[in-house]
């Protein structure tokens, strides 16, 4: 089974525009991973450790407890490294047929792989 890795800003934009991405991209036949240090960065998001606005940290919550809640819909993963993107990056390049779901600008430039993207603020699909 192809698998999709999803990364924090992908996550919290998927929440904050109301798509239901552990459903769609269950349906489009991919196994979910999500690291560890993706779930980290949002529960500090959560907690407004971040310095970010009250909406990201509000939208983070609700990440949070939707991940909570559907923890039998993904398979954790733990990627070496202290930086979250860039442990994606290297895991994105080490496993080419893996799909990489990110919104970062940077990450989609360095990554090869295929990509799941929001089109339409309101669909998913793979370029």
């Amino acid at each position: 089974m192809k698998q999709a890795v999803l990364d924090t800003s992908f996550i919290l934009t998927c929440v904050k525009q109301k798509i239901d991405f552990l459903n769609e991209i269950k349906f489009m036949g991919l196994e979910i991973l999500i690291p560890a240090s993706v779930i980290k960065e949002i529960k500090s998001l959560s907690e407004g450790r971040s310095g970010g606005k009250f909406k990201a940290e509000e939208n983070s919550k609700i990440a949070l407890k939707l991940l909570e809640e559907n923890c039998n819909s993904f398979k954790k993963i733990f990627l070496p490294g202290r930086n979250t993107d860039k442990s994606i990056i290297k895991f994105a390049g080490e496993s080419k047929d893996v799909v990489i779901a990110t919104l970062d600008r940077e990450m989609k430039e360095k990554i090869k792989n295929p990509k799941l993207i929001i089109r339409g603020r309101k669909k998913l699909e793979i370029i």
